[in-house]
């Protein structure tokens, strides 16, 4: 579908890279302290960390991913932007302020200073440390499909780059530096989104909002002309009537049915051939608009109502959104941030609904190249020709690295935090070394794993944090039963089952022979049930082990819901060093 490197894209590209490096580094200058490289020494205002929050969140995952599964998947789709922004209204009402009065630098630290319990802040360490290696991998890995989609380059080429630029950042200034840079990234994204789909609307609505291709609403779309298709991951379509292509050039006829075309083939239309649809999801436009197909196989109710659970509670467990939070000055600050989040997040999730929209009525073809996270990168190319398109084509481009760059850089701060606070002494050499290993890892492993669906496998690292973290968090603040024993009890049964789930999904998932039905659904989508697991066998173990929870509980309860002018608690700073 794209060819060549036109030299705008290239321009745009290095243009972000460089950017992201001038803007780190002027935050660099402003790096001290311990506090400094954890939590910017808690002076971030509300209205500039929420830009950096919102650059932080709109990950690949939300840049690339949602685009392409509305276009895949339709109108069930639409409830991953409304879930990612829903989230931080459970965060706004019952964590945000809370957290921050308890003046600890790290969720592990929360964990000790709520139920006193070094064993439990280990555990809550190595919690933290898994969610954000699983959710960095998708994140290089989106780098390299999309460096790969429009530089031409090796995928493994496109992730180094990015992990190389990310651990450079967050090396040089934590937390301080990575502030500056997730801000300015928040609107550079949003610019790279917004004006793409806003011209291409104008393009093909023009003076009817409500026009839509021909028979787009009850047939499949057909190919105007001769159409090239390069497929780059392994991608089974569905064939409606039988059709003639030529695969890597040579002729192969495909009758009515499903079919399979390998990574690295090129596919030759011919004009005036029904476009196949993507197998397990909706066949035509109408029924693509109609709620209930769920995400492929069976049970999609049950597949939507996971995801909404998933998504809405994991956005309270995710350590590099959290740990922002205690950057503000004081809880009000941090109320005022989580509201103002909202405001951006509903402002951005906008343009890849519009995109995805487009691209099913207009451009369903993107969808056969096996990458729906691709299809927003070739869109504009294939929907508008010359340079009007290309300059488009780098706008997305650039936005694309960008939200690689910026979630990347606040999940290394998180992993950096919990392993030089908890494993190390805590000096700013300690978090300089934790930060590069904490950036390697997850480079390798997206280096040599296969690349899923990012808004996918980011749903499933969402399913974790709701069935580890979330828990921990949400009775931790509100209920003054919990125990240590309680506490990680749940988060090991959520975290175990959660965990098993994205393991046996990014192996291939469960045999359809074997495990169709309710099992490869459960693995599939796993929130809804390892999260009410989670919350009862964390009550379940606190219940019987009531007579362990903690004394001071009510001075504890007190200090994270009073406000701080009244002067009850302070920050946690005797647990760190200057170097």
């Amino acid at each position: 579908m794209n060819s060549g490197m036109p030299v705008a894209t290239v321009a745009a590209v290095v243009l972000t890279a460089v950017a992201t490096v001038v803007v780190g580094a002027y935050g660099v200058r402003m790096a001290r302290t311990t506090s400094d490289f954890l939590v910017a020494s808690r002076t971030v205002s509300s209205r500039w960390n929420a830009a950096a929050i919102s650059g932080e969140y709109l990950s690949a995952a939300s840049f690339l991913g949602v685009a392409g599964l509305i276009a895949k998947y339709g109108a069930d789709a639409l409830w991953y932007p409304i879930g990612f922004t829903a989230g931080y209204l459970g965060l706004l009402l019952f964590v945000a302020a809370p957290l921050r009065r308890s003046g600890a630098y790290t969720v592990p630290d929360f964990a000790e200073f709520r139920l006193g319990s070094t064993a439990l802040r280990k555990l809550a360490m190595v919690v933290v440390i898994i969610i954000c290696v699983l959710y960095t991998v998708p994140q290089f890995q989106g780098a390299g499909l999309a460096l790969g989609i429009v530089l031409g380059i090796p995928r493994w080429v496109g992730a180094a780059a990015v992990g190389l630029i990310v651990i450079a950042n967050v090396v040089g200034g934590g937390m301080r530096s990575i502030t500056f840079v997730q801000a300015f990234q928040y609107w550079l994204k949003l610019t790279a989104i917004a004006i793409p789909a806003l011209v291409l609307a104008a393009h093909l609505l023009g003076a009817n909002p409500f026009a839509a291709p021909a028979g787009a609403t009850t047939a499949a779309a057909v190919f105007a002309a001769d159409t090239t298709v390069s497929v780059t991951t392994t991608v089974r379509a569905e064939v409606g009537a039988p059709i003639t292509v030529l695969e890597d050039g040579a002729a192969r006829t495909l009758a009515a049915g499903e079919h399979e075309f390998a990574s690295g083939t090129e596919v030759v239309f011919p004009a005036g051939a029904t476009v196949p649809g993507i197998a397990a999801t909706p066949p035509t436009t109408a029924a693509w608009m109609t709620p209930g197909w769920g995400f492929g196989g069976a049970h999609p109710l049950f597949q939507v109502l996971s995801l909404i659970v998933g998504i809405f509670l994991g956005t309270m467990g995710l350590p590099h959104v959290l740990v922002r939070f205690y950057t503000n000055p004081d809880g009000r600050a941090a109320r005022a941030t989580a509201l103002s989040v909202i405001a951006l997040l509903g402002l951005f999730y906008l343009f890849p609904t519009i995109l995805g929209v487009l691209t099913r009525l207009w451009a369903p073809q993107l969808l056969l190249t096996g990458a729906s996270d691709a299809a927003v990168l070739l869109l504009p190319g294939a929907l508008l020709s010359g340079w009007v398109g290309q300059s488009l084509a780098a706008l997305v481009a650039a936005g694309a690295i960008a939200a690689f760059l910026s979630t990347s850089s606040g999940l290394l701060v998180s992993v950096a935090g919990v392993l030089s606070t908890d494993v190390l002494p805590g000096r700013v050499r300690d978090f300089r070394f934790a930060a590069v290993l904490a950036g390697a890892v997850p480079l390798a492993l997206a280096i040599f794993t296969q690349t899923l669906d990012l808004s996918r496998i980011v749903g499933l690292v969402f399913a974790v944090a709701a069935s580890t973290l979330c828990p921990l968090l949400m009775l931790g603040i509100w209920w003054r039963g919990l125990t240590a024993a309680g506490a990680a009890a749940g988060m090991t049964a959520g975290g175990l089952v959660s965990g098993a789930a994205i393991l046996v999904t990014a192996g291939g998932g469960l045999s359809a022979e074997l495990w169709d039905g309710w099992p490869a659904v459960i693995v599939s989508h796993p929130a809804a049930v390892t999260v009410p697991l989670a919350f009862l066998v964390m009550i379940g173990v606190s219940l019987a082990t009531r007579k362990d929870v903690p004394r001071d509980v009510a001075r504890l309860l007190t200090r994270m819901h009073v406000p701080e002018k009244l002067g009850v608690g302070a920050d946690r700073e005797t647990r760190l060093r200057l170097d």
